[in-house]
C-alpha cells in the first residue's frame, strides 16, 4: 500500500525542491536565491500542509548554517522576520494551489518579492529601533532600496523580483513539463 503523501509527485517536488536549495549556498548575487520559488511551489504542491510550510524554514535553517560556519552571514538579527515572510510566502503558494496557472504564479512570485522587502525591512527597523515611529519606519524603507544597487547586476528587480521569478520558472515549469512526459505525476 502506498503513502498518501509519499508519491511519485510528492518525490519529483521534493528533488526539485533540494536541488534549488543547493543553489543558494553557491555564489550568487544578493537576494538572488530560490527561497521564495522554494515556498511558492511547496505551498502549492505539497499535500501536506505541514510539510510545505516546514520544508523552506528547513532549508533556510541549514543552508543559513553552512553560511554562518563558512563565511559568517548565515544568522543576523532579522532572521525570524525573514522566516516570517517566507511562512506568507507559503500561504501564498496554497492559495493558488488549485489554480497553479502562469499568470497566477508569476503575480503569486511578484508579490512575494514585495512582501519580502516589506517585511525583511520592517524587521530592520524594528530590531534596530533606527528611528521610532512611523516616520523612522519609512526611513527603513528608503535606507533598505540603495540596499539592492550593491551588486554588479544590481538591483531590487534584478536580484530579488528576476532572481524569484527564474526560480518559479524552473521549479514549476520543471513540473508542468514533467507531468506532460509522465502522467503519474499529474
Amino acid at each position: 500500500m502506498q503513502s498518501k503523501i509519499v508519491t511519485p509527485r510528492f518525490l519529483f517536488v521534493t528533488v526539485a525542491i533540494l536541488i534549488a536549495a543547493i543553489s543558494r549556498v553557491l555564489p550568487h548575487p544578493p537576494n538572488f536565491t530560490p527561497i521564495a520559488a522554494i515556498a511558492l511551489f511547496g505551498g502549492a504542491y505539497i499535500s501536506d500542509k505541514r510539510l510545505a510550510f516546514l520544508l523552506p524554514l528547513l532549508i533556510m535553517f541549514i543552508s543559513d548554517s553552512l553560511l554562518e560556519l563558512v563565511s559568517g552571514i548565515g544568522f543576523h538579527n532579522t532572521l525570524l522576520y525573514v522566516y516570517a515572510s517566507f511562512v506568507v510566502v507559503t500561504l501564498i503558494g496554497i492559495y493558488i494551489r488549485n489554480n497553479a496557472k502562469s499568470g497566477n504564479i508569476i503575480l503569486a512570485s511578484l508579490i512575494s518579492s514585495i512582501l519580502f522587502f516589506i517585511v525583511t525591512n520592517f524587521g530592520v527597523w524594528a530590531a534596530s529601533g533606527f528611528e521610532l515611529g512611523f516616520g523612522g519606519l519609512i526611513v527603513t524603507y528608503a535606507a533598505g532600496i540603495p540596499f539592492y544597487n550593491n551588486s554588479i547586476s544590481g538591483s531590487f528587480f534584478l536580484n530579488t523580483i528576476v532572481g524569484d521569478l527564474f526560480y518559479c520558472g524552473i521549479l514549476f515549469g520543471s513540473l508542468y513539463f514533467a507531468k506532460s512526459k509522465f502522467p503519474r505525476l499529474a
